[in-house]
């Protein structure tokens, strides 16, 4: 299986559990790896064979800019339900920092894996 990845996806949105991070828009830190058999891609040279990338990321990105999250958990779980759904990945990968939170880190967050189901 290869990997199609999206490193640094930053987007500004509402997260956080404390009253004063409900009020205001923080930034999150995406990194995105997604299994996928790139074999038709490269054979073809053709868009359209490819998991494309600029798509998850322009999905990605008007979900996140658009929810109200609590937990970096929960945004990490949604984004990789998304991503399973909508695309032709069957594995995802995402790891979701949050810049910040705590003042004596760079940043913290989430690593999460999630496999496609079969329906």
């Amino acid at each position: 299986m290869d990997i199609v990845f999206i490193n640094s996806l930053t987007i500004e949105t509402v997260i956080g559990c404390l009253n004063w991070e409900r009020k205001i828009r923080q930034r999150v830190i995406l990194d995105i790896e997604m299994a996928v058999d790139c074999q038709k891609a490269a054979q073809t040279d053709n868009v359209v064979d490819a998991l494309n990338y600029a798509a998850v990321s322009q999905r990605v990105v008007s979900f996140v800019q658009d929810s109200s999250f609590k937990l970096v958990e929960t945004l990490a779980e949604r984004v990789a339900e998304i991503i399973l759904a909508e695309f032709t990945c069957q594995h995802v990968k995402i790891r979701l920092k949050k810049p910040g939170a705590i003042p004596e880190a760079q940043t913290v967050g989430v690593i999460i894996e999630r496999l496609k189901t079969k329906p």
